[in-house]
């Protein structure tokens, strides 16, 4: 059954901060069996363990590349230095150079500032219009 997947800075708009997620590919066009990958399961099942809400996301909303759902993870957790939830997740995800310690894995974060500009995504009719155009 379809399922639909939210783009990560509509994420980021709707919760009003940075959004961290995981992506499991190098390019946003190749192909890739994210059911199937080890990694992407174990840090699902480490985030379920810890009671870390997440849930499937998309690339970044554009309406110039339409691409396949890749396996990319929202993760919902404050970008905050601060937070305890936060450290525990990058003490968990990264090595002290920042780097990822999953093969075949990046953390990243995708800031409210960039999100908000794709603000017109969110008006009512707005990708019924571009499906229309396309």
């Amino acid at each position: 059954m379809p399922q639909e997947i939210e783009h990560i800075d509509a994420i980021a708009r709707q919760s009003g901060r940075d959004a961290l997620y995981v992506i499991f590919h190098d390019d946003l066009r190749q192909r890739l069996d994210w059911a199937a990958l080890p990694v992407r399961q174990q840090i699902i099942t480490w985030l379920d363990l810890n009671g870390m809400h997440w849930r499937p996301c998309g690339h970044v909303g554009s309406t110039t590349f339409f691409g396949r759902y890749l396996g990319e993870i929202y993760i919902d957790v404050p970008f905050d230095l601060a937070n305890p939830d936060y450290m525990t997740l990058c003490a968990f995800l990264e090595n002290p150079d920042g780097s990822c310690k999953f093969p075949g894995a990046r953390f990243c974060y995708y800031t409210l500032a960039e999100a908000m500009k794709n603000a017109e995504h969110d008006a009512p009719g707005f990708w019924e219009k571009v499906w229309e155009d396309f």
